[in-house]
């Protein structure tokens, strides 16, 4: 979940091209950076910044060989890349998901965290089994699990493999020097010709029997950008978890803490009374072909795209859009520090076994978790049930960036996991907007509903000032683009098959796809705030998104309302491990937080 680029030059380098691969690969990440440089030996520099404030010191040095990386730091903060090992050099972008495994099964020396380790002791381990490089590649692709798109210099032997096992590795020349990059789009920006896929490259280097010299700099780390959550029962035991004793709607489960919420003589909610249909096939087969022939690629290329955050409901699209309707996708990811590292591993899982390429938008996560920190710190202040939105309104920019993904690659289609049963009126419902009864689609809205909805949320802003940073632009701009602007050629997935949880979670067990290990659901796994803002609902509301959801299941038939009872009885289980995980990327107190929430009485 990285960037990694490089220029070999026969003679003459050109510092731009570097500078612009290197600008554009920070889009991948900017958590951390090194390079990899021959100037008559070579040598590697690490930093623990941003690529951008490090390239002018890179430039001077750079001879006629240099190969970079900016990180997305998914794992082992302390360890940067490249990663150095029995003299063989490696840059990595994707996760490798089995590489604790994969050391032990052959007894290899672990000395690092990271799991870009495990690809230069590999390629020492099958050299000395006297493997060539392109057994020597093989035999490494076949070992690991996850994408795997990776630059590996071997001095000794003056040889670079580059290798990929899902496209996300592109390569090109100018002027007889050779170019690659993790994205087609980097080597057009400096006019590459020649530019194409790597599966597996074997390119000359000088060659060098000396030992390579590595300056890493001891600059202390801003945050812990995965944190390892340790048990702690004191804290844990903080979280309540009471049987709220409500009213409930005598045909779905929502309680009379729903806001709007009436009942009628029979005890059925207006929710139900006035519900449509959501979870329908809107197109038939032969209208559905009309629309996917349009942009299908007889050649094998790409024609459309996948959004893809991890989430069971994303993944399950993918794999339609590959094995269902014979697409051949690229799937697009935008990171804003609240993508769990589950949800990246399952992203590293599905792009690798379906072979689909996986272009990243990394926002500087630093950033964007003290916007959260600065918002959730201004709600403990004045607890409203209507501003819980904002912890995660910074992450709508999902919505903004597929456009900039469609203008890069020229494709025109965008094929969303939006599930149809994941409609929540009640979140703007407890600043006072009445929901729609007519809403057919889940994220749709217009102007005018969005001018309403921040009015409202601008009331309360004005009765808690502490709203007022910089992220409210931010927010703005993105929950603006999803809502307002205008979208071409953009479909979920469940326009086309239904959406159906047993047959979800069943294929997602195909791809070994990994599930939290604080709740039985696949639903809101890949959303770091997730349980986080369903502990303050339930706390203070006592219901959750779950509620509402199953209740949706209810109305369509696919479950009893026994079925959905004890289904939330188990899914508003405070998570305690998730929760944790949350308030220490954003730097607050889990005692203190909890125990505002706790403080805070159920609305009724």
């Amino acid at each position: 979940m990285c960037g990694i680029f490089g220029i070999i030059a026969e003679k003459k380098f050109y510092k731009r091209d570097f500078k612009t691969l290197a600008l554009l690969s920070r889009e991948r990440g900017k958590d951390s950076s090194g390079f990899l440089i021959f100037d008559k030996k070579y040598f590697v520099r690490k930093f623990n910044r941003d690529i951008k404030d490090v390239i002018g010191k890179i430039l001077p040095n750079v001879g006629n060989l240099v190969i970079g990386h900016s990180r997305l730091i998914t794992n082992s903060t302390p360890d940067n890349q490249p990663v150095l090992r029995y003299g063989i050099a490696c840059i990595h972008n994707g996760i490798i998901v089995n590489s604790k495994e994969i050391f032990l099964k052959y007894k290899l020396d672990q000395k690092l965290e990271i799991d870009t380790e495990i690809l230069p002791v590999l390629v020492n381990y099958y050299l000395n089994k006297n493997y060539d490089l392109n057994q020597v590649i093989n035999k490494i692709l076949e070992d690991c699990e996850g994408i795997i798109s990776c630059a590996a210099v071997i001095p000794k032997l003056g040889k670079m493999l580059l290798f990929s096992n899902n496209g996300s590795l592109y390569v090109g020349k100018k002027n007889n020097n050779y170019h690659f990059a993790s994205e087609k789009y980097f080597l057009d920006q400096i006019s590459c010709s020649d530019v194409h896929q790597v599966t597996k490259e074997i390119i000359d280097i000088p060659k060098s029997e000396k030992p390579i010299n590595v300056l890493e700099e001891n600059r202390k780390i801003r945050e812990d950008f995965v944190p390892i959550i340790s048990k702690d029962i004191q804290l844990e035991k903080l979280l309540i978890y009471e049987n709220h004793q409500l009213r409930r709607c005598s045909k779905c489960i929502l309680p009379s803490t729903m806001p709007f919420i009436e009942f009628d003589e029979k005890g059925i909610c207006n929710y139900c009374k006035y519900y449509k249909n959501k979870n329908l096939v809107k197109y038939n087969f032969d209208e559905r072909n009309v629309i996917f022939n349009k942009f299908r690629n007889t050649n094998k290329q790409a024609d459309c795209i996948v959004p893809l955050s991890g989430g069971r409901d994303s993944c399950f699209a993918l794999h339609l859009a590959k094995k269902k309707f014979n697409l051949n996708p690229i799937t697009y990811t935008y990171d804003w520090g609240l993508v769990t590292d589950l949800a990246r591993r399952n992203i590293s899982r599905m792009c690798s076994k379906l072979n689909v390429e996986n272009i990243i938008f990394a926002d500087d996560i630093s950033k964007k978790r003290n916007y959260i920190k600065k918002n959730v710190s201004a709600w403990l202040k004045k607890p409203h049930l209507g501003m819980v939105n904002l912890f995660t309104a910074g992450d709508k920019h999902f919505f903004r960036h597929v456009q900039t993904v469609k203008k890069r690659t020229g494709l025109k289609l965008d094929l969303w996991g939006i599930n149809p049963y994941e409609v929540t009126h009640f979140k703007s419902g407890f600043l006072g907007i009445p929901p729609d009864f007519q809403l057919k689609n889940a994220y749709t809205s217009g102007l005018t509903k969005q001018i309403k909805y921040h009015s409202k949320r601008f009331k309360q802003l004005l009765i808690n000032p502490s709203y007022f940073n910089l992220s409210i632009f931010d927010n703005l701009y993105g929950e603006l683009y999803r809502s307002v602007f205008k979208k071409t050629h953009h479909y979920s997935m469940f326009d086309f098959h239904k959406w159906g949880e047993s047959e979800v979670d069943e294929t997602l067990k195909l791809y070994d796809w990994e599930k939290s290990v604080d709740t039985k659901s696949t639903w809101r796994i890949g959303d770091g705030a997730a349980a986080f803002y369903n502990y303050i609902y339930y706390s203070m509301a006592g219901f959750s998104e779950h509620d509402t959801f199953r209740s949706n299941q209810i109305r369509e038939g696919n479950i009893s309302r026994e079925e959905a009872l004890e289904l939330v009885k188990s899914e508003n289980k405070p998570r305690y491990e998730n929760i944790k995980w949350f308030l220490q990327i954003i730097n607050l107190s889990f005692k203190d937080t909890i125990n505002v929430i706790n403080s805070n009485r159920l609305i009724y």
